[in-house]
């Protein structure tokens, strides 16, 4: 398996190799301005006997040239700036699934608490805002180990913040960050992702068991391997009378490039092909069977459906019920 290691210097000089948009200012991104209080940060909805909360830890803004890496960075601007998209900043949302099912409450990744951007990290006062207590919390499935999936998993004190709770991560992912010697394998700008990786999957109070293609952690939630973005990534499917949702982890995360162009791929992609082999079949199972997904950095809440497009597809939003 071919690693994409994009160091920063590549991501800046993709970044000045691009010519410079001269797009008339009413084709250019659009922007909504930042409320003048709070919006609410979850969103509730039932799955046959499940209900189902999306509850967010915040937002990320990371350069937006490292998306579609694979691609003519001119072509990738003009992509973004037609979907009203800023071309310089990749501003996305971080949407976590809590599960209430048949007296477990799951929850889907634990954010990056304080350690890494700090425009995100508001997920346990967020659960609270939604009425979730965070030691209700009977499991805890990690996709993958990436800072903002995984970092928030601890305190202060290096100990597990929800220490009642069972913890389940792919054996594959657990195996790839635990490796010996990998800190020193990586180029610079991604040894901390692999330090704090190790960090949190050794916290006091986590113990942890490994997951495989298929195995259902409680009644009607199960995980299936869903590799490329980490070698180890996996996705959560939730069933109930005959109603499914996935939740994607990162194995897809943008609404709508990932759609429109599935064969692009993203600097921190690890292997680029085999994300976009993960994203076909994923896009091909979720039209197919009419599965509702949730994009973990989709535009809040992330919640919709997958609609064929010729030989592409589209993100439809959900629609809200009050």
């Amino acid at each position: 398996m071919t690693i994409l290691k994009p160091t920063r210097r590549e991501i800046l000089t993709m970044a000045a190799a691009a010519p410079a948009l001269t797009l008339p200012v009413s084709l250019r991104a659009q922007t909504l301005g930042a409320p003048g209080v709070s919006n609410p940060a979850h969103f509730s909805f039932t799955l046959g006997e499940a209900k189902i909360t999306v509850v967010s830890d915040g937002h990320l803004e990371t350069p937006a040239s490292g998306l579609g890496v694979n691609i003519d960075p001119a072509e990738v601007q003009a992509f973004l700036t037609s979907y009203f998209l800023s071309p310089e900043t990749n501003y996305s949302h971080t949407n976590h699934l809590v599960i209430e099912i048949g007296g477990a409450v799951v929850l889907v990744d634990v954010g990056s608490g304080n350690r890494f951007l700090p425009t995100a990290g508001d997920l346990m006062g967020n659960l609270e805002s939604a009425g979730i207590d965070p030691a209700s919390i009977t499991h805890v499935i990690i996709t993958h180990a990436h800072p903002d999936h995984v970092w928030g998993i601890r305190d202060d004190f290096d100990e597990a913040i929800l220490p009642d709770a069972q913890f389940f991560i792919g054996g594959a992912e657990y195996d790839f960050w635990m490796q010996d010697g990998l800190a020193t394998s990586v180029p610079t700008e991604l040894q901390q992702f692999v330090v704090g990786a190790v960090n949190s999957l050794t916290a006091e109070g986590a113990e942890w068991e490994m997951l495989s293609n298929e195995q259902e952690i409680a009644p009607g939630v199960r995980v299936i391997d869903t590799p490329g973005h980490t070698p180890g990534h996996m996705s959560v499917i939730v069933e109930s009378n005959g109603q499914q949702l996935i939740a994607l982890g990162d194995a897809m995360n943008h609404a709508y490039m990932n759609f429109a162009r599935p064969d692009w791929y993203n600097g921190f992609d690890m292997d680029g092909m085999e994300t976009v082999a993960t994203r076909l079949r994923l896009l091909d199972m979720a039209a197919t069977d009419r599965m509702a997904v949730l994009g973990y950095h989709f535009p809040f809440p992330g919640v919709g459906h997958v609609r064929r497009e010729g030989e592409a597809y589209q993100f439809v939003p959900a629609l809200w019920q009050w």
